[in-house]
């Protein structure tokens, strides 16, 4: 396509809106293709990875794609095979079980999605390896990231990982992933305008940085995408294409931006929130389909807040005893050290005050230009089948209005939760 802002940036030729010179990233190659049967070895072969070559995947990603992927690899060089078996975690345990089996390798091939890729990103740094990654399902944005979401003592953090040298995408594979894979790319992919409008609620708010790149990344796809949501799960491989691109964007977004802050805000924090303190007897979901049910609640936060004019600050309430109370001894320690970060004082309250009521036409401006409306978001997800509410996913309602309430204290990131909650908003009982 004409100005294909894919191949500008992996040519080191885009644009950057945000000014200075043009982008690029650590990655070398990234291939999305109706198949690449037949092409796996050429395609690692050509990033010069070395020949003892480390395979990881599950049980399941090894059946769809990672036994293919072994055996043409065999021509190239020697692979050590590393299945993790059942539903494998991105945790630090199982991080240190494959920098064990991996240790005399040269490299590190994922064959898989979420869990699998956070795994071999991060054991690639830790190790200082390079690691290729084969895409099993089109269910998340972190293929080209430079972070891993990786679970440490029962807290979920992001934390630095080397870059891919390769991402391939066989849209093949991707279309016959489990549907609801499918649906939480696309949930994933949803966040956009709330991850956005966060962050840029932030930066005119908090004068704290903020970026134009990663989102001018995502344009051409982003309205295709979301209009094609029921084809995509029909089986169009056009609009698979595009939410593949999407991900692929939205992680390279994150990469330029040095951190996960264009494609994670306060919806990610609410999600976080359900994965660490799970209500008992939940049904796993999948982070996209959370991702979509956790941007629908930030999307009518903002619109609520938007539309009701510059809310009056207090001093923050949660103190280091009642987040301890809350989240449990340790936890509650290291999400307190994260809080105290953006806890405000009545000063500070003050100062933002008088900048809301000086300047709020303005930022409520600026924030509703790169939102979308709730109600369209949600629509995106019914013509997908997607679950829009948390009843939906097994998150009973009076948790999960705790968990929006509690969201903001795992980190430091600024949001519209942190506006609502310093508000008194977030314990209206009509939040939700």
């Amino acid at each position: 396509m004409t100005g294909d802002p894919l191949d500008s940036l992996m040519r080191g030729a885009f644009a950057d809106p945000d000014g200075g010179p043009p982008l690029a990233v650590p990655t070398r190659s990234v291939v999305i293709a109706d198949t690449l049967a037949g092409d796996e070895a050429e395609l690692v072969a050509a990033l010069d990875l070395g020949r003892r070559l480390a395979l990881v995947s599950d049980e399941n990603t090894h059946r769809v794609l990672g036994a293919r992927v072994t055996a043409a690899l065999g021509s190239i060089g020697q692979v050590t095979e590393i299945p993790l078996p059942g539903r494998p975690h991105a945790d630090r345990e199982t991080a240190e079980a494959v920098r064990r089996e991996s240790a005399g390798c040269d490299a590190l091939i994922a064959v898989g999605s979420g869990t699998i890729n956070d795994l071999c990103k991060y054991v690639a740094a830790q190790d200082g390896k390079p690691y290729a990654v084969f895409a099993t399902a089109p269910s998340m944005n972190g293929y080209t990231s430079v972070n891993a979401a990786i679970t440490v003592d029962g807290h979920k953090k992001s934390l630095p990982a080397v870059a891919a040298a390769g991402v391939f995408l066989d849209l093949e594979v991707l279309s016959q992933a489990p549907p609801r894979m499918i649906r939480s790319g696309l949930g994933d992919s949803l966040c956009r305008p709330t991850a956005q409008a966060d962050w840029l609620l932030a930066h005119l708010l908090l004068d704290r940085p903020y970026r134009e790149a990663p989102f001018a990344l995502l344009a051409a796809d982003e309205p295709a995408l979301f209009a094609g949501a029921q084809a995509l799960m029909l089986g169009d491989v056009e609009v698979m294409r595009r939410l593949a691109r999407t991900l692929v964007l939205s992680g390279f977004g994150m990469t330029v931006c040095g951190g996960s802050h264009p494609a994670s805000q306060g919806e990610h924090l609410i999600s976080h929130h359900v994965e660490m303190m799970p209500p008992a007897g939940c049904p796993e979901a999948f982070h996209g389909e959370q991702i979509g049910v956790t941007t629908l609640t930030m999307a009518r936060l903002q619109e609520r807040m938007l539309a009701e004019g510059p809310p009056r600050l207090r001093a923050s309430a949660p103190s280091e005893a009642t987040v301890t109370a809350y989240f449990g001894e340790d936890l509650g320690r290291a999400c307190w050290r994260e809080f105290a970060r953006k806890s405000l004082d009545a000063a500070a309250a003050e100062r933002l005050n008088a900048r809301l009521e000086a300047r709020w036409e303005e930022i409520a401006r600026k924030l509703a230009a790169v939102t979308r409306p709730a109600a369209e978001l949600e629509s995106v997800l019914k013509k997908a089948s997607a679950p829009t509410t948390p009843e939906a996913l097994g998150w009973p309602l009076d948790f999960y209005r705790n968990a929006v309430r509690h969201a903001r204290e795992i980190r430091d990131r600024y949001t519209f939760l942190d506006l609502a909650g310093d508000s008194g908003l977030l314990e209206r009982p009509d939040v939700l």
